[in-house]
């Protein structure tokens, strides 16, 4: 009687920030507390190429992670769509291609080209949602392609093969954004407003309404829910992620070209969600860090190991296998079942302290 009374008693006032700042655990805390402080004694190179990469594929696979996790539709085209962004922005602002690019200011040239980006996803999500399982991965894998060999062979609007260069953040407040530090914390600053925006939508009406599609797309349609304009809703709110990162690998590599949009990169971005795991969000970035890790040091270690330095596409292979074979919820679901395995009592099998 006491645990009934103790579940149904009425909800007290919320506490304000104290009661909202005790929610967050401690781990949460010493994690952001790191990533704050860590510009005053990581150098360069990690700031920039480690954790800015990472922060960058964070948000584009966050983006992948909101439409499989969520909403049970992997899309291979989340990297065509963070091109749009990239390549918008250097045609509608500057670059070193000025026969083409605009020189429109960046407060014009960059909410314009995320508009853009999410158009292009929202076309691509209502093509694709018509389609399931497989069939959607090809459909957007096909679009992916398309997009990657129009980008190649038009040279009027694209410059083709070449691409643009010379694109560069604009220097706000009198910063250089592309110094190491200044883009270390902006590309910092919008994977934790991504992050917390995916999770916020995962709680919110919509959100529960795509899981409840995701799950039993026939129940939802009969309880009154549209479930093709839910999911269309999901490719349009994942393109928002994806666009920021597109720009912002636009502007760490200064460059971009049909080979940032291409089938591997398209690839790249769902190993990067499987491997971290694509039930949560947080998992979109565990993977990015250790996709980027391979990526920089893997060519080091086998050269090292006296092995032929041109097969570090082999080793990121082997080690997204090996991560896959062992959990298909990726180091998350590792984690858990580690987890769950020092909770279990090893003589009845169930948790420990149960009755």
């Amino acid at each position: 009687m006491a645990v009934f009374e103790t579940r149904w008693q009425p909800a007290r006032p919320a506490g304000g920030w104290r009661e909202w700042v005790e929610k967050i655990p401690i781990g949460y805390w010493a994690v952001g507390i790191i990533l704050l402080i860590m510009p005053a004694g990581a150098s360069d190179f990690v700031l920039f190429q480690i954790f800015g990469w990472t922060f960058i594929l964070g948000m584009i696979a966050l983006s992948l992670m909101l439409l499989g996790g969520y909403g049970g539709m992997v899309s291979l085209a989340q990297m065509s769509v963070a091109g749009v962004a990239g390549y918008m922005v250097a045609i509608l602002g500057d670059s070193a291609i000025t026969d083409i690019s605009q020189g429109w200011p960046w407060f014009v040239a960059i909410p314009l080209a995320l508009v853009i980006a999410v158009l292009f996803a929202t076309v691509t999500g209502w093509l694709a949602v018509r389609t399931e399982g497989i069939y959607t991965i090809m459909i957007t894998l096909a679009i992916a392609a398309a997009f990657f060999y129009f980008c190649r062979q038009n040279y009027t609007v694209f410059n083709g093969f070449s691409g643009f260069n010379g694109v560069l953040p604009p220097k706000l407040f009198g910063v250089d954004w592309r110094g190491p530090k200044a883009f270390y914390y902006l590309t910092l600053f919008w994977a934790a407003v991504s992050y917390f925006a995916v999770v916020y939508l995962s709680r919110a009406p919509f959100g529960l309404a795509l899981q409840g599609v995701r799950d039993n797309p026939r129940r939802m349609a009969a309880l009154g829910y549209d479930v093709t304009a839910h999911r269309v809703a999901a490719y349009a709110f994942a393109a928002i992620p994806a666009g920021i990162g597109g720009i912002l690998l636009t502007w760490q590599s200064a460059q971009i070209s049909p080979g940032t949009v291409g089938i591997g990169p398209a690839i790249d971005v769902l190993v990067i969600a499987v491997i971290g795991g694509m039930r949560r969000p947080v998992g979109a970035f565990i993977g990015a860090f250790i996709y980027v890790l391979f990526k920089t040091f893997a060519l080091d270690v086998l050269v090292a190991l006296g092995l032929s330095g041109e097969r570090f596409q082999l080793l990121i292979g082997l080690g997204f296998l090996l991560i896959v074979f062992f959990s298909p919820d990726g180091l998350l679901g590792l984690w858990d079942r580690w987890q769950t395995s020092l909770r279990r009592d090893p003589l009845t099998g169930g948790e420990r302290g149960a009755p």
